[in-house]
């Protein structure tokens, strides 16, 4: 079977601690796999609120951004209680858009997840694709 592949950049300009819930849990006893997804929102969701935005759906006035694609490649399982280090790194910027990778670690440092994903910039009010915000640009690439 072939695997995905995600090679992630060398830098990573966020980092933070979530600690896995019973929420979080699947039949397996484990972290879903759909909870990836939504501990890689949260943490997304934090560091745009380190940088003083209230949340992804405004970054100035009514746009924010949408995910257009997304891709995460499991390396172990993760428990009740463990204590997750996920990093986030920005990439690939263009007008419209860009990718955003993640690097989920446990407290023994072991790799639990690597994902991806592409994001496009979204005028929630008109409903439709918008540049990113040079606000926002300024603070994601210096």
């Amino acid at each position: 079977m072939a695997r995905v592949e995600l090679t992630l950049p060398n830098k990573f300009i966020f980092e933070t601690q979530l600690t896995v819930r019973a929420s979080d849990l699947n039949y397996g006893n484990h972290v879903g796999n759909d909870r990836i997804l939504t501990l890689m929102q949260e943490a997304r969701v934090l560091f745009y609120q380190s940088l003083g935005f209230k949340n992804e759906m405004s970054f100035e006035g009514s746009i924010g951004h949408v995910i257009a694609d997304a891709v995460v490649v499991y390396k172990s399982e993760s428990f009740l209680g463990d204590v997750l280090k996920i990093e986030i790194a920005f990439t690939d910027f263009s007008k419209y858009s860009f990718d955003i990778y993640y690097r989920i670690t446990n407290q023994h440092n072991k790799e639990v997840a690597h994902g991806k994903t592409g994001v496009v910039c979204f005028d929630f009010e008109k409903r439709k694709v918008a540049p990113v915000p040079q606000k926002l640009l300024e603070k994601l690439v210096g």
